[in-house]
């Protein structure tokens, strides 16, 4: 589950208008409190060092599902360059993260690059997710439907999607590697056609993450189909403490090149996600939700 800013950013020349995009943000609330102190999760034994990337996800969802909720920071940025004239936008949230029962409450502001703020938050509770957006009224829908998809950041839930990567992965596509007292997990990909990486499952990802986007530029005339694609670059890293094997960290950065008029247009996005501590609060509906 992912919760995205969504820049509505259509790069128009002569008979096309620079249109920005209307973003959402609203500054995260302060963080709810945090446990004082933490358990350390329990070290494997010799006998069962931990070796491959599921080896050490399997152990990662073990520590998280050890306290009952997390607090993440989330920022992020995205946006569109037209023959040097870009639409942008940033996001900021705070997302706290239930264990059992699973549930997710996120709390954001969206910044346009004219300064046009929008709040948003959302609510992923038994399988539904709520939304709301600036002074408009709650909005429902399942949390696999694409648009709640891109919504929803979801930290923990990078655990089960790098275990589907390695599970799919050819060869060593996912690169394990022990770095300054934390276990990474990455997978990525160099500048090429897309239709060359298009069954990976984070390219995937990347796809669907970029469909609003495409449909905006359709509309405004500007023909974009995946056979004409380039992805610029893609990188997504999976950061554990070494010692513990919670979640550090998660970033999802990637680009796409669409050719338009003998030049290309970029688009390119950047979400960060940072641990900030355990969470005692409840995840709950509120009242006009319910």
């Amino acid at each position: 589950m992912r919760i995205r800013f969504r820049c509505v950013a259509l790069l128009l020349l002569l008979s096309l208008s620079l249109a920005a995009c209307g973003t959402e943000d609203g500054q995260s609330e302060p963080a709810v409190s945090k446990s004082p102190e933490t358990k350390e999760s329990p070290k494997p034994s010799a006998a069962s060092v931990p070796e491959s990337p599921e080896d050490f996800l399997d152990l990662a969802e073990k520590a998280m599902a050890e306290e009952s909720a997390w607090t993440f920071s989330v920022k992020g940025q995205e946006g569109l360059t037209m023959r040097g004239q870009e639409s942008a936008a940033s996001y900021r949230a705070t997302v706290r993260r239930g264990m059992a029962p699973e549930a997710l409450h996120s709390q954001g502001v969206s910044t346009s690059s004219k300064g046009a703020k929008e709040n948003e938050e959302i609510y992923v509770v038994d399988g539904t997710a709520y939304l709301k957006k600036g002074g408009a009224p709650w909005k429902d829908a399942s949390a696999s439907d694409p648009e709640m998809r891109n919504k929803v950041e979801d930290p923990v839930a990078a655990i089960e999607e790098f275990r589907a990567y390695a599970r799919e992965a050819t060869g060593d596509d996912v690169k394990l590697t022990a770095v300054d007292g934390t276990v990474e997990l990455r997978v990525g990909s160099d500048k090429q056609k897309l239709t060359a990486v298009q069954d990976r499952a984070w390219v995937k990802k990347a796809a669907r993450e970029f469909d609003p986007t495409a449909d905006q530029l359709r509309t405004a005339g500007i023909p974009v189909s995946d056979a004409q694609l380039t992805l610029s670059g893609l990188e997504e890293v999976l950061v554990l403490d070494a010692a513990t094997y919670r979640v550090k960290s998660h970033r999802f950065e990637f680009g796409f090149l669409i050719p338009y008029g003998g030049q290309d247009i970029t688009f390119e996005q950047d979400v960060q996600q940072e641990n900030q501590g355990t969470f005692n609060g409840k995840i709950e509906l509120p009242a006009d939700v319910r």
